[in-house]
């Protein structure tokens, strides 16, 4: 079932993380501090929203290379979703060119902490790591025939790169609905 974005306010503070790597090691939110823009992405793997994009969302942090941190979140229950376990993780991350870290949020905590919704959920941090953006990638959905540019997000990026404020009208990610473990659904 799709959902949208729960638009988290501008401003707010990027909450702490830990998290392991689909590929071993961990990575926390200090690990990105001191980049002028922060990305912390909310993805999945068997989400065809996800699969629209994830070439256009490879190649647009890659164009930004180390102007822009980023790093990707699955929070998914990977038991009742196994496309959204490590392994599969690491193959989409091959077969879209990530090249960002791609972390486990096995707990679901650190999702409930940035309020995530879906997936795709993008959450755009300025250099003191405040909430500068949050919403789609672009106009693209499965089906809609429009391209995969990632217009929205790109505008948001250059905005802060280039020192100035990130227009404050945004609209929400689309995706698929967090896939909660039994009982763990936020409140």
């Amino acid at each position: 079932m799709a959902a949208h974005s729960f638009m988290v306010p501008l401003g707010t503070p990027a909450p702490h993380f830990d998290l392991t790597a689909v590929d071993g090691g961990s990575v926390s939110l200090a690990d990105l501090e001191g980049s002028p823009a922060t990305l912390v992405i909310f993805l999945s793997n068997h989400c065809p929203y996800v699969r629209h994009i994830e070439h256009g969302l490879g190649q647009l942090t890659a164009e930004y290379g180390s102007r822009l941190s980023v790093v990707a979140i699955c929070s998914n229950d990977s038991v009742n979703y196994p496309d959204d376990d490590p392994t599969h993780l690491a193959e989409q991350a091959a077969r879209a060119g990530f090249t960002f870290p791609y972390l486990l949020d096995d707990t679901q905590e650190v999702a409930k902490a940035y309020r995530a919704a879906c997936t795709p959920d993008f959450f755009l941090y300025d250099a003191a790591l405040k909430l500068a953006y949050r919403g789609e990638f672009d106009g693209a959905r499965p089906g809609n025939k429009v391209p995969v540019t990632g217009a929205s997000l790109r505008a948001a990026v250059d905005a802060l790169l280039a020192g100035k404020p990130v227009e404050d009208d945004q609209t929400p990610s689309l995706g698929c609905g967090i896939k909660w473990k039994p009982g763990n659904e936020p409140a």
